[in-house]
Order: C-alpha cells, then structure tokens, then sequence
C-alpha cells in the first residue's frame, strides 16, 4: 500500500467481514528493506497460510501512530500489531481504551493485560556479525553506522564491539550515528556519507543498524571494494560478494506469531537461544566466509547460549559493560 491519507488507507479494507489482525508499520515504510519488512513479511507468510487478509498502515509522520492503531481497533481489527518502540506510549492508550482488543507491541514493552510486548536481544546476534567483522578485516579496523542514536541501536553497537574485540583484542571499532530524529531511519545518502568518511580511516567492514539508511551504506562499501554486514533481514542479496553477513532479527517470525494468537499481559523475549537473533549464511555470502570463520562464530554462538558466554547489555542502564 503506498502512503495515502490514514482515512483513504483504511477505507480499502472497510468492506472486509470480520475481525482481521493488523500491522502497523513505522516510519520507513513497509519497504525498507530490513526492519519493516521483515514484519511485512511474517504478514504476508500468515496470508498465505491463512488464506485470509489482514490490514496495513504505513506511518509516514509521528501524529499517524496513535490515530492508525485507534482507527485499526474501532474498525474490529484484532490482533493490532505496532512494529517500533516509538508506538508504544500510542499503544499503550489506545490499547486501555479498547480493553478486549488484543494488542502486540515489538521492540518495546508495555504493561497491559491485552499487550503482547515482544522484544530481542540484539546484543547476542550483533556479538556474532561483529566477530565476523573483525575476522575478516584486513586492517584491524571495523566500523558501525547506526540510525536513530537511541539506547535500543547501542545496543547493536555494544554487541558488536564485544563481538570484535573477542575475536581480535587488537581491532578498532569506529562508531557513527545517523541522527537523533526518526528521520535517521530512512536516510541513505547520509548513511553513504558516514560509510566513506569511515572507509577513509582504514575501516574495511561496517556494520549498518539504520533502517533503510543502511543501503546507502552498502552502496558505499561496494564502490569502494570493502564490507558491510546488513540488518534486520537478510540483506545478503543486496550486493552479493559486498555483504559479509546480515544479523537477521525475526522480526517476521514475531509478526506471524501474533497474528496466529497474542499472550496478553507477556513479555516475550528473543534471543540465540530462542532463534530470535542469528547471522545469515546464503548462496550470496559463502565465498565470502571461510569455514575456519564459520567455526569459529559457530562455537561463540553455542557457547553464548549455553551460558559460557555472558554478552553485556547495553540498556537498561545506558551503559556498554564489557
């Protein structure tokens, strides 16, 4: 759907019969290539396993959130599905004026009987992508891109340097923010820009965790013969032989789980362990990761969940402890 007015998006659905799940995509759009889309695509595996519709809306300014989810629960939509922690105050009212409705919240947490809060640790799958990063760099020296600066994208950050720095104590990690507003999100040429101000200082892998800004990132890196490690989804086939791994967060499998029947009241919380996070191996990347790298990534992985390996959390405290 592209972006209408809420009224003219909604109205396509407003002869559908019965109660639909819905999702309610964040600023970005539904096709940004990583974070969104991959709710996007755990809607679109329940639609054609259920056979069934659901409803959509993209928000294309803050003001959108809270009408979208109140106009999805007047209309009978049941799930409503909010993707981004910038839904939840939004979420959190509509969700108290509509107490039989059943609500999921991803990447956030909110403290409702009728709320399903769904959130990741981003931590243990960026420690692996980081590794990665540090085992193939051929200067010692890997960097980071992130979108919006907030705790939830240090978090990426802290679990990449520790990534790196157990694979190689000596490695550099150059970190950079796109911005402080939602705009960050969606803002590739800036995320070019920082890309090759990094390139420039001898970095030869960055990470992206920015959204769909991140794709001027790997455009960058693939201009100038280097790595970049996508996000979100599997972004591998971007540009195949440019893109290392992508740390893949499920958020697909988050969305489709919803729609097939929210926990009020949860807080579900995905990790290695649970196969929330993990990085991604395809036809696309495996020239680009030996197997002595594989085995070793492997091995942390295993260990990670098997409690041998602590990855410091960077919130709740605002602090990368490592």
């Amino acid at each position: 759907m592209k972006q209408h007015t809420l009224g003219l998006a909604l109205a396509t659905f407003a002869a559908a019969a019965g109660a639909q799940p819905a999702v309610i995509y964040d600023m970005g759009g539904k096709f940004d290539k990583s974070f969104n889309q991959a709710g996007y695509d755990g809607a679109e595996r329940w639609k054609r396993e259920a056979g069934k519709a659901y409803l959509e809306f993209e928000v294309s300014n803050p003001a959108q959130r809270e009408q979208a989810q109140r106009r999805m629960a007047e209309r009978g939509a049941n799930p409503i599905v909010g993707i981004g922690f910038a839904q939840a105050s939004s979420l959190e009212k509509v969700a108290k004026d509509f107490p039989k409705v059943q609500f999921a919240i991803i990447d956030s947490v909110v403290k409702l009987p009728n709320v399903q809060s769904i959130v990741f640790k981003e931590h243990e799958g960026s420690f692996l992508v980081g590794m990665m990063a540090a085992l193939a760099s051929k200067t010692g020296k890997v960097g980071f891109v992130g979108g919006m600066d907030i705790p939830l994208i240090r978090r990426f950050q802290c679990g990449y340097e520790q990534g790196a720095k157990y694979a190689n104590p000596k490695t550099e990690v150059s970190a950079n923010m796109t911005g402080t507003t939602p705009a960050a999100w969606n803002d590739p040429a800036r995320g070019g820009e920082l890309a090759k101000a990094q390139f420039a200082r001898g970095v030869d892998v960055i990470f992206a965790a920015a959204g769909g800004t991140g794709i001027g990132v790997y455009q960058a890196a693939k201009d100038v013969g280097k790595l970049a490690i996508g996000v979100d989804s599997n972004q591998n086939h971007l540009h195949p032989g440019t893109i290392l791994t992508s740390m893949v967060k499920r958020v697909d499998v988050a969305v489709y789980n919803a729609f097939n029947g929210t926990k009020g009241g949860d807080v579900t919380v995905l990790g290695l362990k649970e196969g929330g996070v993990d990085y991604a191996m395809d036809e696309n990347n495996a020239k680009l990761v030996p197997a002595d790298m594989k085995t070793r990534v492997d091995a942390a992985k295993k260990d990670i969940i098997d409690g041998k390996v602590k990855v410091a959390d960077y919130m709740p405290d605002n602090a990368c402890k490592y």
